[in-house]
């Protein structure tokens, strides 16, 4: 498993930063990155079971992440932690892809840096995913950055 970690400087406030992350509308847009389609289904409470869904680009079937909010402190840091996999709409905790990421987070940090808010991403990757999310985070900070900064 690799970590990476990524940032960018938004100048908005922490408060809008953070709704333009994880709002259900504006998080469609810039996850759209990854994958069109990507959406969550859950909530970001701490403790909370969510979702991270978009069709496979494969087989056009829904697939994803199993996660759970592991802490949420508003507008600072939300920490995910991945549990599984969803394969053609089903959720997949106990195969061997699905126990690859189990225990992986993705960690979002929130501060204050020079009349702007610095966003950090950390994460645990799967070594096959490393190089692909090198290429999709920048561009995914980048689009939540003109979202925010509108």
């Amino acid at each position: 498993m690799a970590k990476l970690r990524f940032s960018i400087l938004i100048h908005a406030p922490r408060s809008k930063v953070w709704s333009t992350m994880l709002d259900d509308a504006t998080y469609r847009v810039w996850s759209a990155a990854f994958s069109p389609g990507s959406h969550y289904v859950g909530d970001w409470s701490q403790g909370s079971k969510i979702l991270f869904l978009g069709p496979d680009p494969n087989t056009g079937k829904l697939g994803g992440m199993v996660s759970r909010i592991a802490e949420n402190r508003l507008h600072e840091y939300i920490s995910i932690e991945h549990l599984g996999l969803v394969s053609d709409g089903l959720e997949d905790t106990t195969s061997q892809e699905a126990k690859v990421w189990a225990g992986s987070h993705e960690n979002y940090t929130f501060k204050d840096a020079q009349g702007a808010t610095e966003v950090l991403v950390d994460l645990d990757i799967a070594d096959e995913f490393k190089e692909m999310f090198e290429g999709l985070w920048p561009k995914a900070l980048q689009t939540l950055k003109e979202l925010a900064e509108k």
